[in-house]
């Protein structure tokens, strides 16, 4: 298995930076792992270190397309906070799963809450430094 150690910076569509491991632990991005998204694996596979790669990554690639059934209303009861803004993450547990949901709407009666990944329905833009690449058995 080929584990490679990436710097990488996450841009939105108008150039900014909107993630970075600059200043924190470098990625690691192992080829066939089920840990990083196949567009990131493709971008790396058969770089050096040294290398510096941009990579466009269509959603299909990434986090998948939004899924409007992972976006539900639930009654505002639910939750024991007195005041719920959009944007707000929460932990749910469904039975054996745990995920985490964004608060897109509040009414006085209903929340409105996104299962779907943050980025999903994004083409993200990396700029990868490649800084070390090891062959693990």
């Amino acid at each position: 298995m080929t584990v490679y150690t990436v710097n990488y910076w996450l841009k939105n569509p108008q150039d900014e930076v909107v993630d970075t491991s600059e200043g924190g632990e470098p990625m690691k991005i192992t080829l066939g792992g089920e840990d990083t998204i196949q567009g990131l694996q493709r971008a790396v596979e058969g770089r050096h270190p040294g290398d510096r790669i941009e990579a466009t990554i269509p959603p299909e690639l990434a986090y998948g397309e939004k899924k409007p059934e992972f976006v539900s209303v639930v009654d505002r009861a639910l939750f024991d906070i007195p005041e719920l803004v959009p944007g707000m993450k929460f932990q749910t547990n469904t039975g054996e799963q745990t995920q985490i949901v964004q608060i897109v709407d509040v009414t006085e009666s209903t929340v409105t809450v996104d299962a779907n990944h943050p980025l999903a329905g994004l083409t993200l833009r990396f700029e990868l430094e490649i800084i070390a690449v090891e062959e693990n058995s």
